[in-house]
């Protein structure tokens, strides 16, 4: 009874699950780009998506101007 356990125990240890040849399909769109898409849908609020980033760019280019004073 034990042997079985054993071996069994000592295989499924052994494989690794194939892990190692396994690629990351990581995602190839930004957060911006992402929220770019969504703000183009017909979804509930999607176009305050698209005021949101429009005011992060306006808040981003003041904030460029400030730092450029002097």
């Amino acid at each position: 009874m034990v042997v079985p356990l054993a071996l069994a125990a000592l295989v499924s240890g052994c494989t690794g699950g194939g892990q190692e040849n396994q690629t990351v399909d990581r995602d190839t769109l930004t957060r911006r780009q992402k929220d770019s898409i969504v703000s183009e849908m017909p979804l509930p609020g999607a176009g305050a998506v698209g005021r949101a980033m429009d005011a992060a760019d306006a808040a981003r280019a003041r904030a460029l101007a400030h730092d450029t004073i002097g």
